[in-house]
């Protein structure tokens, strides 16, 4: 089923073999109810409580590809849900900050994160808005929840050369961007495919 999927994202033009590997590596039906376990390879978002899913696979290698993340990269994801995709970004090697503003959620990730045994992924409690300025710069910066526009403080953390990959629009679609930092005010924008994520919002759940 794993490998089906895969051959059905690499279809739909994900190329980077990296990405694959770690998507094959990761289990992701860890991050599914017992209940739920045949929707794990389907490519299909799926719910994970509190009003968030699990991305569809294909929108995870998607944003991984336009990320491209390196050994040598500390990344930080804004939006941790299940904790898929910052299992995906450790697996790949990279120094992983994940963010998490829902404590139900938060907790939940911690343990699977604790179980699956990646040492360098670290998970914060926190708002995704205000990004993690104690572990900043960012060599790239992954947002996996819709925002209006370019977070401000997210800007402000990300290294000069670094990138960031957000969908940005409105609540019924969002345009996937890769921001390309050229200095402290200005950057090189590329528009990929068009998405629809939950909300980016201020704050946390406790």
């Amino acid at each position: 089923m794993r490998r089906k999927l895969l051959r059905e994202i690499a279809a739909e033009g994900i190329t980077n073999e990296r990405i694959l590997e770690a998507m094959f590596a990761v289990p992701r039906h860890f991050f599914f109810e017992n209940a739920f376990l045949e929707k794990a390879y389907e490519n299909t978002a799926f719910p994970i409580g509190e009003g968030q899913t699990i991305s569809q696979p294909y929108t995870v290698a998607y944003q991984t590809q336009l990320l491209n993340p390196q050994k040598v990269d500390k990344i930080l994801e804004i939006g941790t849900g299940s904790g898929y995709q910052a299992c995906i970004l450790a697996e790949m090697g990279a120094r992983v900050i994940t963010i998490e503003r829902n404590r139900k959620l938060y907790e939940k990730a911690k343990k699977m994160i604790q179980l699956l045994g990646y040492h360098n992924l670290t998970l914060v409690f926190g708002d995704g808005y205000e990004g993690a300025p104690i572990y900043a710069p960012f060599d790239k910066i992954l947002v996996t929840a819709a925002a209006k526009k370019i977070p401000d403080k997210l800007f402000d953390q990300l290294k000069t050369g670094g990138i960031m990959v957000i969908p940005v629009g409105n609540d019924t679609a969002q345009t996937m961007l890769k921001i390309t930092k050229l200095s402290d005010t200005e950057y090189k924008e590329e528009t990929g495919q068009l998405f629809k994520f939950v909300p980016m919002i201020k704050g946390k759940v406790e």
